[in-house]
């Protein structure tokens, strides 16, 4: 038991005004084509092997960097149309899969579901269309029924009539072909191989194997869609804004069914995974990207941006905080339980907050540890700096943990309370309970348990060189 799949990936879309490939734009943070993909991978489970390829054109290498060993790629050089681009696939689909499946890669929403029922649909033997009911069918090919274009749904399929060769009576059928179909592999080669392009586009339209299926008696048939949104295509960024939406809608409606409290659905996007415990909540204008986990009890503020986060049960994040992971693969960024985050604190990749850890307004953490109850509650920057419990590090200071070439750590231990407005030029220790006075530039390690106040003095820049990176 096997399935072939076409995956149509070539074309250009010029009304997205974008030299990126259509397949290539994004929705919910991915790429159109790669929501088909995942799509696809299911149906292993359902027709046991599946022999996906993929039609590049347009952008080819970028498109088949992307599709990378999930499926084989074919390159259509022009683009003459769908029945171009399938004519193309013919070498590569396997003979001993009975059906082979079309799909679009910029209909980034088809159900597995809905593809697997299309598929059962031909069953080796029929010509099935994956049909839709639009209000507004413009831009669609639509079903004729009946040589007149006036039959009723039950009645057999006759040919499917693009829209702009469709006649006035035509065009006002509601009823669609969504591009996507699922045809006998023997017979799909054939017809395809004996298109023509007698059109005013001049063009190989793979929707007159409609008319050659009649011919043959071979019977053509319509699976429905579930919904008219898992088979929108993107064409404009309007079209691709309107279904982001669409989307956005659907797991924000998903992710509240599972307890997660929303304060407005609308005003939420999720370009992700999130991964929450119980009675959570997140204000609006949140931006959640890569993998999210929330622990319980969290609190989200509005306008705030999460990338590749785990935050630990009740940590509030306080409005306009950027945090951001290192991605996929890499380590996340770690806020620990009942920490305190914001507003308008940014946490960058490698920041590895504690329990009750308070970071506050306009205060950067970047590839840093603070440990259990350290505060840094205003204006201050940590970067490769270790600190330890309930540190004090006061307003204005920074580590100052790059020479030009190299990056050097900073150690900040248990109980150190640090001025503000200081300057610690790593690297450098700052010893157990030690106290830093206000304005001091500390340059060589602070003993524990003193009061440290240094002055910069000022020296001559004359015949500096900046310093070689090691290696």
């Amino acid at each position: 038991m096997a399935l072939n799949v076409v995956i149509m990936a070539a074309g250009k879309g010029t009304r997205m005004h974008s030299a990126t490939p259509k397949v290539l734009h994004r929705l919910a943070g991915r790429p159109l084509l790669q929501h088909v993909l995942d799509r696809v991978a299911p149906l292993a489970g359902r027709f046991g092997e599946v022999h996906a390829v993929v039609v590049t054109g347009h952008g080819a290498e970028r498109v088949e960097a992307l599709v990378g060993e999930h499926a084989r790629c074919v390159r259509q050089e022009p683009q003459r149309g769908t029945g171009h681009a399938v004519q193309m696939t013919v070498p590569a689909l396997d003979d001993a899969a009975d059906t082979t499946l079309i799909l679009n890669g910029d209909v980034p929403l088809i159900g597995t579901d809905t593809a697997a029922a299309l598929a059962a649909a031909c069953g080796g033997q029929r010509l099935a269309l994956l049909t839709v009911m639009l209000d507004d069918p413009t831009g669609y090919g639509r079903i004729v029924r009946a040589a007149s274009g006036a039959g009723a749904a039950g009645d057999p399929v006759q040919a499917i009539v693009e829209h702009k060769d469709a006649s006035q009576a035509q065009r006002a059928i509601r009823e669609v072909y969504t591009g996507m179909m699922a045809a006998p592999t023997a017979a799909l080669k054939r017809w395809v191989m004996a298109l023509t392009d007698d059109n005013a586009q001049r063009e190989y339209y793979l929707t007159d194997i409609v008319a050659m299926a009649v011919a043959e008696g071979v019977p053509v048939v319509a699976s429905p869609a579930a919904d008219e949104t898992e088979v929108l295509g993107v064409n404009s960024p309007a079209q691709l804004a309107d279904l982001e939406r669409r989307l956005q809608r659907r797991l924000a409606g998903q992710l509240m069914d599972a307890g997660l409290r929303l304060a407005d659905p609308a005003r939420f996007d999720l370009r992700g995974t999130l991964a929450h415990g119980r009675d959570c909540e997140i204000d609006v204008n949140c931006v959640l990207e890569g993998e999210v986990r929330l622990g319980e009890g969290v609190r989200i503020g509005a306008n705030c941006v999460i990338r590749d986060a785990h935050i630990a049960d009740g940590a509030v994040i306080h409005p306009f905080t950027h945090i951001e992971g290192a991605g996929p693969g890499a380590q996340a960024v770690q806020v620990g339980a009942g920490a305190l985050v914001g507003p308008f604190a940014r946490l960058r990749p490698g920041a590895v907050l504690g329990d009750e850890v308070h970071i506050g307004n306009f205060v950067e953490v970047k590839n840093s540890t603070l440990a259990r109850g350290a505060k840094a509650n205003h204006l201050a920057y940590l970067g490769d700096a270790s600190v330890g419990e309930r540190v004090n590090y006061g307003a204005g200071s920074i580590t100052a943990n790059y020479d030009g070439a190299n990056k050097h750590r900073t150690v900040i231990e248990a109980d150190v309370h640090v001025g503000s407005n200081c300057v610690l030029v790593a690297p450098v220790t700052l010893g157990a309970g030690a106290t830093i006075g206000g304005g001091s530039t500390i340059a060589k390690d602070a003993p524990a348990g003193q009061l440290t106040v240094a002055r910069a003095k000022q020296v001559s820049l004359a015949g500096w060189q900046r310093p070689r990176k090691k290696g």
